[in-house]
């Protein structure tokens, strides 16, 4: 049975109920894979971002996974770390049929999908991940879920190194090595920040935040480098996280998150380009030949 329509005409006007100001008009965001996204602009010029949880499986789960991307927020606050304001919460969907989220706007702008990230924003990147990783919000947040589950433990047809798969899978079934707990975004990439030149103007996108191995944070992240410009950026990154932090690279994690790419047996991958398929299998099989990245 499809899931009902979402209201967004009354979610807008419970965003103008919230801030004391009807909205005025409003645009989509780019991105957005889970989750409807609108910058609200209102009648006496103030701005906001709704999110509203509208894609499955994700919207079955959006009490959930707002009620924790509002806690994160409230977390961060008087923190260096740029993240947004919650502003409201309607958890249950009780407004508009979907969880929905009320948050303050942010300065920049995220990153053209072609974007090439020059050294200063690579930079930017590790040194943001050593601020939020130094967090210690109390309570602590849910321990990370791999997304490398053993169901997707299947070499996938298209690969030309079915051997590095293999092997990863192999990792993974090994003992995970021993880490500290630490506050994580979990879902933390260059497409997950807004810029302003080379400096992050903004941190978004906190529904995943966990508390875990701070390596899988700078894996994912360079994951997402990987998949959209190849090992050299991603590469970079990872130097310079290691550098800043002042921890050996941990390359478990890093395959951990490379394999969380493969979809279940039976189900097409989240991104479907060849292009991007072939910079998973390389990126795959570079950790799995060089775990050290020397």
């Amino acid at each position: 049975m499809p899931a009902p329509e979402v209201d967004v005409p009354a979610a807008l006007a419970w965003a103008g109920s919230v801030l004391g100001s009807p909205v005025a008009s409003y645009d989509a965001l780019a991105g957005g894979v889970t989750s409807t996204m609108l910058a609200l602009r209102h009648d006496d010029g103030a701005e906001s971002v709704l999110r509203l949880m509208t894609v499955e499986p994700w919207r079955s789960h959006g009490a959930e996974l707002t009620a924790r991307e509002r806690d994160a927020q409230l977390a961060m606050a008087e923190t260096p770390v740029p993240a947004p304001t919650s502003l409201a919460l309607d958890a249950d969907g009780t407004v508009a049929g979907a969880a929905a989220h009320l948050m303050s706007r942010l300065p920049g702008e995220p990153l053209g999908a072609d974007a090439d990230l020059d050294g200063q924003q690579l930079q930017a990147m590790a040194d943001l991940l050593v601020t939020i990783h130094a967090q210690r919000p109390a309570p602590p947040f849910r321990t990370f879920q791999s997304w490398a589950w053993e169901e997707k433990w299947v070499v996938p047809d298209w690969s030309r190194h079915p051997a590095s798969w293999r092997r990863a899978f192999e990792v993974l079934a090994g003992p995970a090595p021993a880490h500290e707990p630490t506050f994580l975004h979990r879902d933390f990439s260059h497409r997950n920040l807004l810029w302003s030149g080379d400096a992050v103007t903004g941190v978004v996108d906190w529904v995943e935040t966990s508390t875990g191995p701070a390596w899988l944070d700078t894996a994912h992240a360079a994951s997402n480098l990987a998949l959209a410009h190849g090992p050299g950026p991603a590469l970079e990154l990872l130097r310079r996280y290691s550098d800043a932090a002042g921890t050996p690279v941990e390359a478990h994690w890093l395959v951990m998150d490379a394999v969380g790419y493969l979809p279940p047996p039976g189900r097409r991958p989240l991104f479907g380009r060849t292009d991007q398929l072939a910079r998973l299998d390389d990126w795959l099989d570079l950790l799995v030949r060089d775990p050290g990245l020397s």
